[in-house]
């Protein structure tokens, strides 16, 4: 069965930040009184963001009933101004090693590219703009977590992605992504190919017990395994 859509996570996965995901939810959780460390945050790496700051908070809480919303929605506005600051000025944020060329050689082979991310649709036109990849022609759609009902690990998001590119069967669909959220999603979806991301927040040890099809250490790989799947 071939493959007609691959729905690629953005962040560690095809967008090269420097770690700042981790580093700015980090700050702003910290900034509301809640010490958190580099792992606690990596734990929930890929989830839409407000669920992974209030899932912070809850365990940082003595009460975790107690954490309020507008709480949550504080530490979020703090940690989109510190993402969209970053995306948009600083010079380390750069497409992954052959990202558009694997996006390039996927759609020539007729198969159709999308991402999808936990991050708000303001964060993504931002990368979307910085990188050019949309102005370029190189994705078919994307979808951000502020749009559907549940974000990652639930198939919410592959399931908008087929929609809107018309893929009606999810044995059709690759899922592409660095974290364990993302396999999970996939897994969840029914994506034939759950291809985990090995370069980015998660090393291949943290993700091997997590549901995947292959785990690969080079972004350019996936092009290669997609159409060798697509081909028989």
């Amino acid at each position: 069965m071939g493959i007609e859509l691959v729905v690629f996570d953005m962040a560690g996965t095809t967008v090269y930040d420097g770690d700042m995901v981790n580093v700015c939810l980090r700050e702003a959780v910290t900034a509301a009184g809640f010490e958190v460390s580099r792992d606690e945050i990596n734990a929930v790496m890929g989830i839409t963001k407000p669920v992974a700051i209030r899932m912070l908070l809850e365990q940082r809480s003595e009460n975790p009933t107690t954490v309020a919303q507008a709480q949550v929605e504080t530490v979020y506005a703090d940690f989109l101004t510190r993402m969209v600051r970053h995306y948009e000025t600083s010079p380390e944020v750069r497409e992954v090693e052959g990202a558009a060329d694997t996006f390039r050689l996927l759609r020539e082979a007729g198969v159709k590219v999308a991402l999808d991310t936990g991050f708000s649709r303001q964060i993504v036109t931002v990368l979307l703009n910085r990188l050019g990849w949309q102005r370029d022609s190189l994705i078919d759609a994307s979808v951000a977590g502020d749009e559907v009902t549940q974000g990652r690990p639930y198939p919410d998001m592959i399931f908008r992605a087929m929609e809107l590119t018309g893929i009606r069967d999810a044995g059709r669909v690759a899922k592409v992504g660095d974290t364990p959220a993302d396999l999970q999603e996939g897994s969840a979806a029914g994506c034939s190919l759950v291809i985990g991301m090995t370069g980015g927040s998660h090393t291949r040890e943290e993700l091997l017990p997590h549901p995947h099809t292959h785990l690969l250490d080079h972004l350019t790989d996936v092009w290669k395994l997609v159409l060798a799947e697509s081909q028989g």
